[in-house]
């Protein structure tokens, strides 16, 4: 009979598995190793106005997910005053509400942006157009500048970069210092885009550093092309381009604050860089499952820990399958070893080593007694299960009374397992004796402890617990295993004989 069905099986879901697993890296950013940091700003906004008694509205731009950042969580500090997010063409913004405010107010907002250098940014439409009626003298000083910029241009972002360019330093002619008289400079040079047919709106960021405080949001020309491709300009160097420290708190070309019912308003700005877990970084990207980001993470932290564990059993089981066939170690029962290596995550492995070895030497002995009773064998079992319960009781209760409190941990041991090994070596002594007993009860713990190591270690609950997808690989490997019909390493020493003569 082919093969072939069985490798195309085993090989899709290798592919499987790693391609969801690359896709969760490169898509979601979840890291490969524990322990990773993410740079992550902290921002918070001021809001001050004096209130005049009367009803009172903030309406307060709030930056989103964009290129080179992703939002984490945001929070808001504002004793009686109401508060709704909202989300239109005017992009996020948050209001407050109130039904009377008199003298000093203060509004807080903080939000953590994660440094996310494969965040996109957003499809935002182009603004629309706005052509105005240019008073004289105006009209023809404009008219002039937006024509000597135009001969030096080529398209849309050559042209805003040698328009600005004539509003500074020595190029700033005598038409420019005249529309200057009447308009400020960012607003005059979008209407002169507009007026050239050139889509560009004025938008407010926040440059990031360390520690600052009392910041302002500084103004950034966004201009578009043809295609519907934008770029940022400094409106009084020119320079082309993002920073990267620059964080887009508005770009919409709205008004940042707008306040009803108040006066003297405005919002300054503080910061702080901090590194934290990339794990706990991109948790709450990770909570929005869907199809291509399943994941675990939109359960409760309880269930989730409790997956954690369960996600484990599969390398166990790989250690266990590798070991029985491949190597040729016997054990008591197929996998038991993995039930008792996940006891001892929870006891700690020499605390789990002296409880097993305790409980089931103890258990043997009673057993031996139970099998002169020539007991049914539903009813013989059952004895040593209550046996094996009043055992770990006693050695928990002895171990409080002498102050050892990891002998609690003993409890953690599969209960219902530990009775049937005991009762699989007990028969084992009684048909095959000591010596089988103690190679299968070794072998058994010998691949306990190798499980444990396996699935004990840090870099291994991370990738179970992060990437599903390695789940479908170790489902593959298995299987792989299974089709394995040769000769086991511990075989081998029935041919040495045959080398040595």
């Amino acid at each position: 009979m082919s093969r072939l069905p069985f490798y195309l099986l085993t090989g899709l879901l290798i592919v499987a598995g790693i391609a969801l697993s690359i896709h969760r890296h490169v898509e979601f950013e979840v890291p490969w190793t524990p322990g990773e940091k993410r740079q992550v700003w902290e921002v918070e906004a001021q809001v001050d106005f004096v209130g005049q008694g009367d009803p009172v509205i903030v309406d307060m731009a709030l930056p989103g997910p964009q290129q080179g950042y992703r939002l984490l969580t945001e929070n808001t500090a504002s004793s009686g005053y109401g508060l709704s997010f909202l989300e239109d063409e005017r992009g996020r913004r948050a209001q407050w509400s109130i039904r009377e405010a008199s003298g000093p107010q203060q509004l807080y907002y903080s939000a953590q942006m994660l440094v996310a250098p494969q965040a996109k940014r957003l499809d935002i439409p182009p603004p629309k157009l706005k052509k105005l009626v240019w008073e004289p003298p105006f009209d023809a000083a404009a008219k002039q500048v937006i024509e000597r910029a135009h001969q030096r241009s080529a398209d849309a972002y050559t042209f805003a970069r040698e328009l600005i360019r004539d509003f500074t330093g020595d190029r700033q002619g005598e038409n420019v210092r005249l529309l200057l008289t009447q308009f400020e400079q960012v607003p005059l040079l979008v209407k002169l885009l507009n007026e050239a047919g050139v889509h560009a709106r004025q938008v407010s960021g926040l440059l990031l550093e360390d520690g600052r405080r009392r910041q302002s949001l500084t103004s950034w020309l966004q201009v578009y092309n043809a295609k519907g491709d934008w770029v940022l300009f400094n409106p009084y160097t020119g320079e082309q381009g993002r920073p990267e420290n620059l964080l887009l708190w508005e770009d919409r070309g709205e008004a940042v604050l707008d306040v009803e019912g108040g006066s003297n308003s405005r919002v300054y700005f503080s910061m702080i860089e901090h590194n934290q877990p990339a794990a706990a970084a991109v948790r709450n990207q990770l909570s929005n499952d869907t199809l291509l980001n399943f994941s675990i993470h939109s359960l409760p932290l309880e269930d989730q820990a409790l997956f954690q564990t369960i996600l484990l059993i599969p390398i166990g089981a790989l250690m266990v399958v590798f070991l029985r066939v491949l190597v040729g170690i016997k054990t008591s029962g197929t996998f038991m070893p993995v039930l008792i290596a996940l006891a001892f995550i929870q006891t700690t492995l020499l605390t789990g080593l002296i409880g097993f070895l305790l409980v089931v030497a103890v258990g043997l002995v009673i057993r031996n007694y139970l099998s002169y009773l020539n007991l049914l064998l539903v009813a013989r079992v059952s004895a040593v299960i209550i046996t094996v319960i009043a055992i770990i009781a006693i050695f928990s209760v002895l171990s409080y009374r002498f102050g050892l409190n990891a002998g609690l941990t003993i409890t953690f041991f599969p209960m219902i397992i530990l009775a049937w090994t005991i009762e699989r070596m007990s028969i084992l002594w009684e048909e095959e004796g000591p010596k089988e007993v103690l190679i299968q009860g070794g072998g058994s713990l010998l691949t306990a402890v190798l499980a444990y190591l396996a699935m004990n270690n840090p870099w291994v609950r991370h990738i179970t617990f992060n990437f599903l997808g390695v789940q479908l690989i170790l489902l593959a490997l298995i299987l792989l295993l299974g089709n394995y019909t040769g000769y086991r390493l511990l075989e081998l020493k029935r041919f040495k004989p045959v080398t040595e003569s």
